[in-house]
């Protein structure tokens, strides 16, 4: 192996922000060992990325520690990790079952605690390690009681992460997008009157692509970049922070 190449584990990786992160850090040279449970999917992504595949259910949190173990004994070692792997469900408290909420935490909370688990297992001369936190754990909006409940908790986690695991000089950061154009999201971004008025919650007017949040996350993992800790980024058209003025009709 290059000593001078990155060695990076991204959970999640044939997502739309997933695979984005993972074409961009290979194309800096970076060793990758990518999981995600589309086993398909995940081979014809690392064929294409000379990465190394582990097909994997990452809520199961041994087989987070599994591919953490594999990319140590195929690269020496990890420099840093990316844990993509998420969910995104609009309903109201009272319409979402407790699957539903289960479900929900498991994909978002459960994955990222792993995350901090495997990485805390197997990266013992420290690194970078980014959860995905959303706008929904920073602002209210209506009908997101259980996602929101689930990405603040992983912005806790995170916190707490980077203090506990400092004097290792392992960093945790959080990226916290708004919405974004991705598969996951299509229940939303279909419906024309339904993305309208995403787009115009978002300051900026438009929705996320995943080529605005993939390179936040890699310049996270950058180890040029080791001054960076406990931060939360967000990536979000403005949402979580900007309250302008309403936009005047153009005039005739």
């Amino acid at each position: 192996m290059d000593n001078g190449s990155p060695v990076y584990v991204v959970l999640g990786a044939t997502g739309g922000i997933g695979s984005r992160l993972c074409r961009s850090l290979a194309k800096g040279g970076a060793k990758l060992t990518i999981g995600a449970r589309d086993g398909e999917r995940l081979r014809s992504l690392a064929a294409e990325l000379d990465a190394h595949a582990v097909p994997l259910d990452a809520t199961k949190s041994e087989e987070v520690g599994r591919i953490f173990g594999e990319a140590v004994e195929r690269f020496g070692r990890v420099d840093g990790a990316a844990n993509c792997v998420g969910s995104f469900m609009m309903k109201p408290a009272h319409r979402t079952t407790d699957e539903e909420l289960q479900e929900t935490l498991a994909l978002n909370l459960g994955t990222a605690f792993g995350t901090i688990r495997a990485a805390a297992e197997h990266m013992p001369d420290g690194g970078s390690v980014v959860l995905m936190s959303s706008v929904a754990a920073r602002v209210g909006l209506a009908n997101h009681e259980a996602i929101s409940a689930a990405k603040a908790a992983v912005t806790g986690l995170a916190m707490s992460a980077a203090a506990t695991y400092l004097p290792r000089g392992l960093r945790v950061n959080v990226v916290a997008p708004g919405l974004v154009q991705t598969s996951m999201t299509e229940g939303v971004t279909r419906s024309d009157a339904a993305r309208q008025a995403s787009e115009e919650l978002h300051p900026l007017g438009r929705l996320g692509e995943v080529d605005d949040v993939a390179p936040m996350i890699s310049y996270l993992l950058d180890p040029a970049h080791n001054w960076v800790t406990g931060q939360v980024f967000g990536v979000d058209g403005g949402l979580s922070t900007l309250r302008p003025l309403p936009r005047r009709a153009k005039s005739s």
